[in-house]
């Protein structure tokens, strides 16, 4: 694989963290400061607490995913190393969906004050997205095991 394509995907994951970011520090902090309506302080502060937490396995995951990126630079991408890069992925994913299912609830009573079932829906976005980044992580790791295995089967035989 070429250099360029690497180069463009590494590009492109610190491009998905910059937003991640720039919401932490500008959105969510001044939504937990000054709430929309102050009688929502219960229910915003663990959505606020939530999101802040999910942030944490979101940059690990990224940091893995640029680490497999410059193992595929190295030569290196059917090693023992990719695997756990995706596994790390695929458990980093697993962590942010149950995390917002913790605090969907919260979510739901934010809907029912402001009479906004949509809302819910766009709470579950995280939950689906995240697993379906789990289930893409573990097939990918599984076959890369596999093929990990094929080669090394291949180098013993003569």
């Amino acid at each position: 694989m070429k250099r360029g394509s690497t180069l463009f995907l590494k590009l492109a994951v610190i491009l998905m963290g910059v937003p991640v970011i720039a919401l932490c520090i500008f959105v969510i902090f001044e939504l937990a400061k000054n709430p929309v309506n102050p009688d929502y302080d219960h229910i915003i502060y663990p959505l606020v607490i939530g999101m802040y937490v999910s942030v944490i396995p979101f940059f690990v995951a990224l940091y893995q995913a640029f680490k497999l990126l410059s193992y595929i630079d190295k030569n290196q991408a059917f090693s023992q190393m990719s695997v756990q890069a995706l596994k790390n992925i695929k458990q980093c994913a697993i962590i942010i969906s149950v995390l917002y299912a913790i605090i969907l609830p919260f979510v739901y009573m934010v809907a029912e004050l402001d009479d906004a079932p949509g809302l819910i829906i766009v709470g579950m976005v995280p939950i689906f997205a995240s697993m379906v980044i789990a289930v893409f992580a573990a097939v990918l790791q599984r076959l890369l095991q596999e093929a990990i295995n094929i080669k090394s089967e291949n180098d013993l035989t003569v």
